[in-house]
């Protein structure tokens, strides 16, 4: 049998050839919906601790399936994270390592394969794999959407082809449609009627009952809130906050060893709280307006979960409900996101449900990431494990982690955070001279290091934390003597992980090295 024969039956018996597995029959396996806010902090639900606002839809997936303690974003900018969740794959594996990058047209993104599986695949709302610039121009050609309702923000790209918010607030209200594109991103209080979460529960509602019955179906509904401007929630949402609860924003701690990259983001952080009008509000205030936001999308989640029971779907739909990153919320005097690694910004909320699958109620500890939920959507669809391992080694079946505990958690026990130039500096445009820094967290303590530029003769920057007793990420440990040990353990272990992810992103563009490398996965020549 020749060389090209043999790969041809080994792609096709593992599925690879087309994405497909010969495991999967349509009557076993979920219809599948992946609800996500865009910017939401960990700690921003009841069922997280928020005591500022009631969430009580959010609140009734966690009660009914799993809530994960430590799920972290591969980077605290919008675009990069987004591929991950999106390919399975590290910020080095895809490549997307700024806000206004291009992923790659060779990458195939979850719908495709479940496309290939026989789902009916919708997007409602926020995609962000690329740039949105891009995005508003171009279609990804294997984003693997069969309906697609994009809009990446209710402020912008009013004229793409793709919005089809744009496009439902213009025959909705027209007037307000008018009054929108004049004042974009300037609006405040969108009317709840013509809010971006109530279209996109609308249009998700109609998608679920107008399905394809005879498939099952994949729903990615993906939210802007409650990213900023954090005055655009309707008004009334703003009298579901409870303002006492909401607390001051924590305090800029006094840290010398504070890395020179944290310093550059609270001067940019200061800049914009003192010279952009809309800004100079009291901090409080907009902390409120970030709450109202995330109190009106749960109840327009809750309308879609409603949905699920009125049409005798819940008992069998894998739901999943994340965000892309967090946000400071002025928390240190820094704003939104961006070259810090703290909880606030890196650490989101995660919950799964698929009933008869996991029991209910289950808190997971373990850390895990965005690239988890392709991993963990493609085993409901029916991949088997080792179909997985083959194709996203760095991703894990996160019923699996719950269902088996550590016997799974083994394969990975850490989470890494990449900031690579990501986000913009001041004026709009990326950090110069640039701002390249890395986490690792090992389950207990959080390694922040700041890498060095060439020709920079300083000491290496960083921030080490053990979360465990200083959860609030008050007392750096980079320069203490007692640490040295630990700072250098999570170093190594931070610096295999870049070079494992580097050597295997390298092999990922080339016809000749994929074939080489699936002929060692599944059999030689």
């Amino acid at each position: 049998m020749t060389a090209t024969i043999r790969l041809f039956v080994c792609l096709s018996a593992v599925g690879l050839w087309r994405g497909e597995s010969e495991s999967a029959h349509a009557d076993e396996r979920p219809n599948i919906l992946i609800l996500m806010t865009d910017q939401q902090r960990f700690d921003a639900l009841g069922c997280y601790g928020c005591d500022a606002i009631e969430t009580p839809n959010l609140d009734r997936l966690a009660r009914e399936g799993a809530l994960f303690e430590r799920c972290y974003s591969p980077c605290p900018i919008c675009t990069p994270s987004r591929a991950s969740m999106l390919t399975g794959k590290s910020v080095p594996g895809h490549g997307v390592y700024k806000l206004h990058d291009i992923l790659a047209e060779d990458e195939l993104l979850l719908p495709h394969r479940l496309q290939a599986l026989g789902y009916e695949t919708s997007l409602v709302g926020k995609l962000h794999v690329s740039g949105l610039w891009r995005e508003a121009e171009h279609r990804h050609p294997n984003d693997g959407f069969e309906h697609y309702h994009w809009c990446i923000d209710p402020g912008l790209n009013f004229d793409s082809p793709f919005n089809t918010y744009a496009r439902w607030v213009e025959r909705k209200d027209p007037r307000f449609y008018q009054r929108l594109k004049k004042e974009g991103k300037r609006l405040r209080h969108f009317p709840a009627g013509v809010h971006f979460s109530t279209w996109a529960a609308e249009a998700t509602v109609d998608l679920i009952e107008s399905r394809d019955v005879s498939r099952p179906f994949f729903v990615f509904m993906s939210l802007f809130d409650p990213h900023d401007p954090y005055y655009d929630h309707p008004q009334e949402a703003a009298g579901q906050v409870d303002a006492a609860a909401v607390g001051r924003p924590q305090p800029r701690p006094n840290d010398p060893a504070m890395p020179d990259g944290v310093r550059r983001e609270w001067a940019k952080s200061q800049a914009v709280l003192q010279n952009t009008k809309e800004y100079k509000d009291n901090a409080h205030s907009l902390r409120k307006g970030y709450y109202a936001s995330i109190a009106f999308l749960d109840e327009q989640i809750g309308r879609v979960l409603r949905c699920l029971d009125s049409q005798g779907l819940a008992g069998s739909t894998l739901v999943i409900f994340l965000s892309d990153h967090g946000d400071m919320l002025f928390d240190r005097g820094l704003f939104t996101k961006g070259a810090y690694f703290y909880d606030p910004s890196v650490r989101v909320p995660l919950l799964i449900r698929l009933p008869g699958h996991m029991p209910a109620g289950m808190r997971v500890d373990n850390a895990v990431q965005h690239m988890d939920v392709t991993a963990t959507v493609l085993a409901a669809a029916g991949y088997s494990r080792d179909q997985l391992d083959a194709i996203y080694p760095h991703s894990m079946d996160l019923i699996a982690l719950a269902v088996e505990g550590s016997a799974y958690a083994r394969r990975r026990d850490w989470a890494v955070c990449m900031f690579r130039n990501s986000g913009y500096g001041p004026g709009g445009s990326y950090f110069d001279p640039p701002i390249h820094a890395t986490m690792f967290f090992d389950g207990r303590h959080k390694l922040n290091v700041f890498h060095k530029l060439p020709g920079d003769a300083s000491r290496l920057q960083g921030e080490l934390y053990d979360i465990e007793s200083d959860p609030q990420e008050t007392s750096n440990l980079w320069n203490r003597p007692d640490h040295v040990e630990i700072k250098s353990r999570l170093m190594g272990r931070m610096l295999n992980w870049m070079m494992e992810n580097e050597l295997r992103a390298c092999g990922s563009r080339g016809g000749e090295r994929f074939r080489q490398s699936v002929m060692r996965e599944y059999g030689s020549e």
